[in-house]
């Protein structure tokens, strides 16, 4: 089995990309077409407003999961934090990637509840991809730094 060098993860605010999107959607790691009624049904299900962040906000999420990444040790490749999704390339370090997002999440969610955001704020799950070889963590490394422009 190939070394695990890195992961693109990805994971997005309350609301804004919703299961039958039609910007498809991913789920259990498949990409999944377009249902609206898949779509509206949790539409429907949504218990607030949907999340969008703003530049400043995107500013303390930024330095939130910067700062747990140094405490977890872990070193960020790349990393966009856009008003309704977060991308982040880390390189690989011996914990479940379960845990590490729900440190990142958590981080973010704990720096923006002292700027006075309350409710939800992250959409339950993430994607993750795992690179096993340079060129793959180089080609999501690019792919980030692409999404920041």
């Amino acid at each position: 089995m190939a070394k695990t060098l890195g992961y693109l993860i990805t994971w997005t605010t309350y609301g804004t990309w919703l299961q039958g999107d039609r910007r498809r959607y991913v789920k259990d790691g498949q990409i999944c077409p377009p249902n609206e009624n898949l779509l509206q049904v949790n539409r429907d299900l949504q218990i607030q407003d949907v999340v969008k962040l703003s530049k400043a906000h995107q500013n303390i999420v930024r330095q939130a999961i910067i700062e747990e990444a140094a405490l977890q040790k872990q070193h960020i490749c790349a990393l966009s934090v856009k008003s309704s999704h977060i991308h982040i390339v880390v390189e690989y370090i011996p914990q479940p990637i379960d845990k590490l997002v729900a440190h990142y999440k958590s981080a973010a969610r704990i720096a923006l509840k002292t700027v006075g955001h309350t409710g939800k704020l992250w959409t339950k799950g993430y994607d993750k991809r795992f690179c096993f070889d340079k060129q793959a963590l180089e080609q999501k490394i690019r792919y980030v730094q692409n999404h920041n422009k």
